[in-house]
């Protein structure tokens, strides 16, 4: 499976109730299709998928997979503490007929190298699928490092990496070392230079709201080699994710979804809604962002 271009983990709106918003989920799905994004990922953080339960989880993807229509690639992510876990979501991928699926290592656990990567398999061999990796040790505690892309090598359903360290060294290794594995930016500050480094694919959260100027970065850098102009637009974002990594992602990019006229709702427990103050914060960011960028645009 190719990743090229802007793939939006998309957010799952709530009701007042706290329950899951089909409909407005339905909404943020056709908004997301018309606006040009390239795909769109499932049961990622970005979605809550760790607030969710497992039936609302499956649920969350049949949606998804009813209203895509194959319109866009669907990729289901598979997280999960035990590895039994993120099987049984592989295999409800498998079944509802998905694009791909984004497999991270357990989070909390800790695993060795050789223990990721024996849940890596598992998970393949469960979906039988295209996979994204989802290297993200902030989150799960460990990083994929070189004993676990060894140990993985001969996996043909891996297609891509989300790499979200945060480390450009890693970043650098995994283009040299790995080159048949598609690397996807997965830090949003860090685009420009993972489009320096051949990387034709971003997950970016912020384009759940924003998702024209994400993509007029991705065809500056991507489609057009024109790394001036793709300068010029990350710098008008920069102001957007240091606002997106102050402490309250999920909750900002439900915001922002808000401000762009989808009914996103709140978030979850233990999450709790932004301030007053913060609302004001990230509007305005948006506003001059979306104003910056479209003079870019036009001015090239």
């Amino acid at each position: 499976m190719n990743f090229d271009g802007i793939f939006t983990p998309a957010i799952t709106p709530l009701s007042a109730d706290d329950q899951i918003d089909y409909a407005a989920f339905s909404e943020v799905i056709e908004y997301l299709i018309e606006s040009g994004v390239h795909g769109i990922v499932i049961g990622g953080s970005t979605g809550e998928y760790y607030a969710h339960t497992a039936e609302e989880r499956v649920a969350v993807a049949q949606r998804a997979k009813e209203v895509i229509r194959g319109r866009l690639p669907l990729v289901v992510g598979t997280g999960g503490i035990r590895t039994e876990d993120s099987v049984y979501f592989a295999e409800k991928a498998k079944a509802l007929q998905a694009d791909a699926i984004l497999v991270g290592s357990p989070p909390y656990a800790l695993p060795t190298q050789k223990e990721i990567a024996a849940h890596v398999l598992a998970v393949d061999k469960a979906a039988g699928l295209p996979i994204m990796l989802y290297n993200y040790p902030s989150r799960m505690g460990v990083a994929m490092g070189d004993e676990f892309f060894a140990a993985i090598a001969d996996c043909k359903n891996i297609a891509a990496i989300k790499e979200s360290s945060g480390e450009t060294a890693r970043l650098h290794r995994l283009a040299h070392s790995h080159p048949q594995i598609q690397l996807s930016c997965g830090w949003d500050d860090q685009a420009l230079e993972f489009f320096a480094w051949g990387a034709r694919s971003w997950v970016c959260a912020g384009s759940n709201f924003i998702p024209r100027e994400h993509i007029a970065l991705y065809e500056a850098c991507v489609l057009e080699k024109n790394f001036d102009k793709g300068r010029r637009i990350m710098s008008a974002m920069l102001p957007l994710m240091d606002v997106l990594e102050s402490g309250k992602f999920v909750q900002s990019i439900k915001h922002g979804s808000v401000l762009s006229g989808l009914r996103a709702g709140g978030v979850r427990a233990p999450l709790q809604a932004l301030e007053p103050a913060e609302k004001e914060q990230l509007k305005n960011v948006i506003e001059t962002l979306q104003k910056n960028v479209k003079r870019i645009v036009e001015e090239a």
